[in-house]
């Protein structure tokens, strides 16, 4: 049986956050308002950059000033997604879904865990196990934390979304305290498949960016019952061409 609904994917590249972060608000105004007619999945690369997220109220969890960020060429930015602060950049697979949720469960905590699965379930096809931790948001794998999760709804559309650090150079995470959890330690899926125990594997392909994009657009489709397809050019540059520098 075919699924019923389309979720479109948008591969953006490399783009500047505050580019996209404008994108993400335009492509929620469609579809709360019903021009953008089915969800959409944005994924993307960030150049350095830190966000702030509504939890980021202790300043104790920045370990990084304006001159270090500087020095890193990282920039800042205060968003309205849930959770504290954390990191994007090169390496770094960044999915943003405009989900509209009156076309799955109107409940936001449950959204949060389908998207763990379906990262839980993308990182199953390079054999590393993902896991769910009570009272966190986010997906870890034998402890480690691999991909950060933070996201913002009006009338029941999402914006926003997961991190997952791929070839991410994890020393930017020493900038802060990870999503303001003390003692976190970072990983990545390519130091995940160096460290693998049976000691079979060797350095990770050089397309494993693009085979982790192919595993996470399956998987979304998967967990949401939605069946991808490439956002037509026209709708990205409808919603760029809508983008408004709040």
């Amino acid at each position: 049986m075919p699924f019923p609904r389309q979720l479109l994917v948008a591969d953006l590249g490399t783009r500047p956050y505050a580019d996209v972060l404008h994108l993400q608000r335009a492509a929620a105004r469609e579809r709360i308002d019903g021009t953008l007619d089915q969800d959409l999945l944005l994924l993307v690369e960030h150049p350095p950059v830190i966000t702030l997220g509504r939890s980021a109220r202790d300043p104790a969890n920045r370990l990084f000033t304006a001159e270090l960020l500087a020095a890193r060429g990282v920039e800042l930015f205060d968003v309205e997604r849930g959770g504290d602060v954390t990191f994007h950049g090169p390496g770094q697979l960044v999915g943003y879904p405009i989900v509209d949720l009156h076309r799955h469960k109107l409940d936001l905590h449950w959204y949060l865990r389908q998207v763990e699965v379906l990262l839980m379930r993308a990182l199953a096809e390079f054999g590393i196990v993902g896991a769910q931790q009570k009272g966190q948001t986010g997906v870890w794998t034998d402890g480690r934390k691999i991909a950060s999760i933070g996201v913002h709804a009006r009338q029941w559309v999402t914006w926003h979304g997961f991190a997952l650090n791929v070839t991410t150079d994890l020393s930017y995470f020493d900038l802060m305290v990870p999503c303001g959890i003390p003692g976190v330690v970072m990983t990545s899926v390519e130091q995940e498949l160096l460290r693998r125990a049976d000691g079979v594997c060797s350095a990770p392909s050089p397309s494993l960016g693009q085979d982790v994009r192919d595993a996470v657009v399956r998987a979304a489709g998967d967990v949401f019952a939605l069946e991808p397809a490439a956002a037509p050019a026209a709708t990205i540059e409808r919603l760029i061409a809508a983008t408004v520098r709040d």
